[in-house]
C-alpha cells in the first residue's frame, strides 16, 4: 500500500496568509486522507516561503522519499510544495524515476501520466509566475510610495505608522525627546553613552520600553529622515512627513559625530580648555596636565616630533579674554544699535518680499535641475552612481532653501530679532572677558571662532559669522542707506558721533550680518 507524507506550509509574507492556517491545512488534509483511504506515514510542517529553494524540512521530506520511506505526498495545493523552478523540478524528476507514485491535493487533481506531468509543470510555472508578478507589484508599489515622498517599513523612533493612512506620523510620546536628543548631542559636550543616559532619564525608550543602546542612539543621530529626507536604494528622496529637527541641526550633529568618533577621557581635575584647541604645527590635540599647582596646556605629540612648548592656563585665559574684548560691545553702543534696529522693523517689507521670491526661485531651479538630471539618467548620459551623488547635492540645496523659507514664513522678520540678540550677546562678552569663569570663556571662544589652533603659545582661529573681525580695513566711503531694509542701515554715522571718542570699535550691519571693525577713528570716515 502506498504511504504518503503530509506536507503543510505557511509563509507569513504571502498576501493570502489569512485564508488557511497550518492547523487548518492539517485538519483538512487528515479528513481528506481518511476519505480517500490514504496512509499517512509522517507529517511535515514548515513556516517558510517557497519563493526560493533551500527549505530544510521540504528537502528532508524529499530525501526520505528517495530512501523509500513513502511513495506519495499530500498537500493542500501544489503551490504549498513549490513556487520556484528548482523545487518544482525536483518533484517532477522524482515522478520520472518513480520515487513518487502519487500526489494528492483536495484542491487540485493529478495523475502520474505524461499528460498529468505536463499539467503539473504548467501549474508549477503558474505558481512561480504568481510569486514573480506579486514581487513586481510590490516593488512597483514601493517605488510609487517613494515618489510620493513616503518611506516604507517600520517608522523610526519618534514616529508611528498610521494604519489608516499608511503614513508615518509623529509619535506624541517620543518626538520631543528625539528632538531633545539631537539638541543635547549638538552641544558637543557629551559622548554617545552620556547622551544615551541623559535622554533615558528623561524617558526616551524603545517601543518595548527598554533603554536604547548606544548603537540605537547612533542610528537615530545619523538618520536623515528626521529632517525630512530618506534613502531608498541608495538614493536620497524628499519626504512628505513632518520633520522633527532642522537640517542645520542635523548637519551640526554629523560634524560632531565625525570629529568625535569616541568619547574623550575625562580627568578628575577640571581643565576648562581641554579639547578646545589643536596644535598648529602637527595637528594633534592640545592636552593638559598639572605641575607644581598650575595647569599647563601642551601638544600630545602623537603623530610626529613637535617643537611646541607648554602654555600656562592663566596666559591662555588671558589671550581668550583679549579675543572676547575685541568682540565686546559697551552698554552705550548696545543701546544705540538696538534703537536703530527697532526703527528698521517697519521698513523691511520690500526686502522681505525679495528675499522670499529669491528662495522660491532657487527652489524652482533645483526642481528643474532634478528633472534634467533624471532625463540624463533615463537617456544613459550619466551612470546611476553619478545620478545618486548629484541628486543628493541638489536635493540638499533644495531642502536648505525650503527650510529657510519655512522659517521665514513662520517667524517673519526674525533676522532683526536675531541681530538684536547678537548685540545683546556682544554686550555680554565684555562681562565674560573680564570675569574669572574659565568655562564661560571656553564656550564663548567656540561661539566666536572655529578651527581653534595653538601655535607658538598663541591662539589663532577662523572667525565665525557674524563675529567677523576685519583687520587693517582700508578707508572707504560709507555705503548709502537703502530703503526697504534689504541692506540694513550702516550704523557708523550714529556710533561715531555719539561715542565721542578718538578710537572706537565700529559696528555696522549689512546683508543681515553684524560685522565688527576695530579701531576706526572718526576722522577716517568719509560722510
Amino acid at each position: 500500500m502506498t504511504k504518503f507524507f503530509l506536507y503543510a506550509r505557511k509563509s507569513t509574507d504571502e498576501p493570502d496568509r489569512q485564508i488557511l492556517s497550518i492547523e487548518a491545512q492539517i485538519a483538512e488534509l487528515k479528513e481528506f486522507a481518511i476519505k480517500e483511504r490514504l496512509e499517512i506515514a509522517e507529517t511535515f510542517i514548515e513556516s517558510q516561503t517557497a519563493k526560493e529553494p533551500g527549505r530544510s524540512i521540504f528537502n528532508r521530506m524529499l530525501e526520505k522519499i528517495e530512501l523509500g520511506e513513502a511513495q506519495g505526498i499530500i498537500a493542500w495545493h501544489l503551490d504549498r510544495l513549490a513556487r520556484n523552478s528548482v523545487d518544482g523540478g525536483k518533484i517532477i524528476y522524482l515522478l520520472d524515476v518513480n520515487k513518487i507514485e502519487a500526489l494528492k491535493f483536495p484542491t487540485f487533481w493529478f495523475e502520474p501520466t505524461p499528460q498529468g506531468k505536463f499539467m503539473l509543470n504548467i501549474a508549477f510555472g503558474q505558481s512561480k509566475y504568481y510569486v514573480d508578478n506579486l514581487s513586481e507589484n510590490v516593488k512597483r508599489g514601493l517605488r510609487q510610495k517613494v515618489r510620493n515622498g513616503e518611506q516604507s517599513g517600520v517608522a523610526p523612533t519618534g514616529y508611528l505608522n498610521n494604519r489608516l493612512t499608511k503614513k508615518m506620523v509623529k509619535d506624541p510620546e517620543r518626538y520631543l525627546l528625539v528632538q531633545k536628543l539631537f539638541e543635547i548631542y549638538s552641544t558637543g559636550k557629551y559622548s554617545l553613552k552620556e547622551v544615551r543616559n541623559i535622554i533615558a532619564e528623561q524617558g526616551l525608550k524603545s517601543r518595548n520600553e527598554k533603554v536604547l543602546s548606544i548603537s540605537n542612539i547612533q542610528v537615530i543621530l545619523k538618520n536623515s529622515f528626521y529632517y525630512g529626507v530618506f534613502v531608498f536604494n541608495g538614493e536620497l528622496w524628499q519626504g512628505t512627513h513632518e520633520p522633527i529637527i532642522a537640517k542645520k541641526l542635523f548637519d551640526k550633529v554629523q560634524d560632531i559625530l565625525k570629529d568625535k568618533s569616541r568619547p574623550k577621557k575625562r580627568s578628575q581635575i577640571a581643565y576648562p580648555f581641554r579639547g578646545l584647541l589643536k596644535c598648529g604645527e602637527c595637528g594633534c590635540a592640545i592636552t593638559s596636565e598639572t605641575k607644581k599647582g598650575h595647569n599647563y596646556y601642551r601638544c600630545t605629540k602623537k603623530k610626529i616630533a613637535c617643537s611646541q612648548k607648554y602654555l600656562r592656563e592663566e596666559r591662555l585665559s588671558e589671550q581668550i579674554s583679549n579675543i572676547l574684548q575685541k568682540v565686546s560691545l559697551p552698554d552705550s553702543w548696545k543701546n544705540i544699535i538696538i534703537a536703530e534696529l527697532d526703527k528698521e522693523k517697519n521698513q523691511t517689507d520690500r526686502g522681505d518680499f525679495s528675499f522670499v521670491q529669491n528662495l522660491k526661485t532657487e527652489i524652482k531651479l533645483c526642481d528643474g535641475k532634478l528633472d534634467n538630471l533624471l532625463d540624463a539618467k533615463l537617456e544613459n548620459l550619466i551612470t546611476t552612481e553619478e545620478y545618486a551623488t548629484k541628486k543628493q547635492k541638489i536635493l540638499s540645496q533644495k531642502m536648505d532653501c525650503a527650510e529657510k523659507l519655512k522659517d521665514f514664513e513662520r517667524k517673519g522678520n526674525c533676522w532683526l530679532e536675531r541681530a538684536k540678540q547678537f548685540i545683546l550677546e556682544a554686550n555680554q562678552a565684555q562681562i565674560i572677558a573680564s570675569g574669572e569663569n574659565a568655562d564661560n570663556k571656553s564656550v564663548w571662544l567656540k561661539k566666536v571662532g572655529s578651527n581653534l589652533v595653538l601655535e607658538n603659545q598663541k591662539i589663532r582661529f577662523t572667525t565665525n559669522e557674524p563675529w567677523k573681525i576685519i583687520e587693517n580695513l582700508p578707508v572707504a566711503p560709507i555705503p548709502a542707506r537703502r530703503a526697504g531694509g534689504e541692506n540694513l542701515a550702516v550704523l557708523l554715522d550714529y556710533t561715531l558721533v555719539l561715542a565721542g571718542v578718538e578710537a572706537v570699535r565700529t559696528w555696522f550691519i549689512t546683508n543681515r550680518q553684524v560685522i565688527y571693525i576695530p579701531n576706526l577713528k572718526p576722522k577716517e570716515v568719509q560722510r
